[in-house]
């Protein structure tokens, strides 16, 4: 029986054509990551599943991990996603090195799920994290998304930030509306897939969860809040300490002004947070929707997913957020974190969806060295290696050849010049201008 020549499923062969705008992509990343100081690190393809089990939430875990039990009976994965990597690389430094923290990586990973349009099982994902920034953190993160976004020729007719904050959330589900942790956490789900489900299933789904209906009138009002001017408003009408819920205000024991606190942990954080976009010019891009929660369990602080705005492509790019309690877990003080992933294939499907990628059919070679008789073969490599001295890209062409097979060949590819030896002189063609000249070997 024949070996297939396809890959795994929801993994991919990277021919020289496909990994030429991988390449592109990764440097464009590299490029501006190191604009805003961020340093590149790596971490191992594997890594306890411990790691995970800690933060990273049920559905990674029990339905997307690629987990075994390795030689040494340890329970090992396939790095799933890089933050809870970051983590630990940052818990084991962060006492040491001056802070922010800022570190960036473009780390290969892989999720047991269905294969889809903008989604494989095999990925590779920009990831970008800021430690001990507070809420600075949060706005350079967005900035530096927004930048690189931009630095592939998208403006804010491609794109939009949407922005929520946990913070603001869980005073919503924890606090107005009351509703056991195990409800919550159905609640915090059910938002999350909001934006996929019909308005009548949705409607259905929160009477499931919430059958009073004051609550869910609470609740449905904060999923169609549309602005931090209605969430100032909403806020004003439905905040004061007599409706917030006895566990809430448990938590809130030895809390001398109440309402204060709360306002200024839950909700202050949020509307400081757009008027800093502001400040920083970014307000053509982002939007407050409080339908960003984020599945994943970690975070605790803002939240955000960069959108396609093309009808046919109106899908997350990217997401993030801030985690303050991540550290933790490894007996470290908290931290305040905030990263950033954007994976490569959706990057990809946004790319072409809105013609922002050049063509990559060809390889871009500045170079072509080709001789026409055995006796030049000795000069072409003296111009080929005089030609990659000076960090030119250079493809000698073996062989003694004929003009006609020296074009055909070079119109399969993209080369600047060609360079002839003939049997008595040294042509350069430019290829763009279709201009030729004569030159000495001296003139390399």
């Amino acid at each position: 029986m024949a070996l297939t020549k396809s890959p795994y499923r929801g993994t991919r062969d990277f021919f020289p054509k496909e990994m030429r705008l991988r390449n592109y992509i990764f440097q464009k990343m590299a490029e501006v990551s190191e604009l805003f100081a961020y340093e590149p690190y790596d971490g191992p393809l594997l890594e306890e599943v411990e790691l995970y089990l800690a933060k990273s939430g049920e559905e990674l875990i029990n339905e997307q991990i690629y987990s075994f039990i390795d030689r040494g009976e340890r329970k090992v994965a396939i790095r799933p996603e890089m933050t809870p990597t970051v983590a630990r690389m940052a818990a084991q430094v962060h006492r040491e090195i001056a802070k922010p923290i800022r570190w960036y990586a473009i780390p290969n990973l892989m999720r047991y799920e269905k294969p889809q349009k903008g989604r494989l099982r095999e990925f590779w994902q920009y990831n970008a994290d800021i430690f001990g920034a507070g809420q600075y953190g949060e706005v350079e993160i967005i900035q530096l998304a927004v930048t690189l976004m931009k630095s592939f020729g998208a403006t804010s007719e491609h794109f939009e930030v949407l922005v929520n904050d946990r913070r603001f959330v869980d005073l919503v589900f924890e606090g107005l509306i009351g509703l056991e942790p195990a409800l919550t956490h159905k609640l915090y789900k059910l938002v999350d897939k909001k934006n996929k489900m019909p308005a009548d299933k949705f409607a259905a789904e929160v009477r499931t969860i919430t059958p009073d209906e004051t609550k869910a009138k609470i609740f449905e009002e904060f999923v169609n809040l549309t602005s931090i001017d209605e969430v100032k408003t909403y806020v004003s009408k439905y905040f004061s300490e007599t409706t917030l819920s006895d566990v809430f205000m448990q938590k809130l024991s030895g809390v001398e002004s109440i309402g204060d606190h709360v306002i200024e942990k839950h909700v202050t954080p949020l509307i400081s947070l757009f008027e800093k976009f502001k400040d920083q010019d970014l307000g053509e891009y982002v939007k407050f929707d409080p339908s960003i929660v984020r599945g994943l369990d970690y975070y605790t602080g803002v939240v955000f997913e960069i959108f396609d705005k093309h009808p046919d492509n109106r899908r997350a790019v990217a997401g993030g957020g801030a985690y303050a309690n991540l550290l933790q877990i490894f007996n470290e003080p908290a931290l305040e974190g905030v990263g950033i992933g954007l994976g490569e294939v959706p990057l990809t499907d946004f790319l072409t969806t809105h013609k922002l990628v050049g063509d990559f059919s060809k390889p871009s070679i500045d170079y072509l060295v080709a001789y026409f008789t055995p006796e030049g073969e000795k000069t072409a490599a003296q111009i080929a290696n005089k030609l990659r001295s000076q960090n030119k890209k250079v493809e000698m062409m073996f062989g003694d050849n004929k003009p006609k097979k020296i074009f055909n060949y070079s119109d399969k590819k993209n080369f600047a010049h060609i360079v002839m030896v003939t049997e008595t002189d040294i042509k350069v063609k430019e290829v763009a201008t279709r201009t030729e000249t004569t030159k000495t070997l001296a003139d390399f």
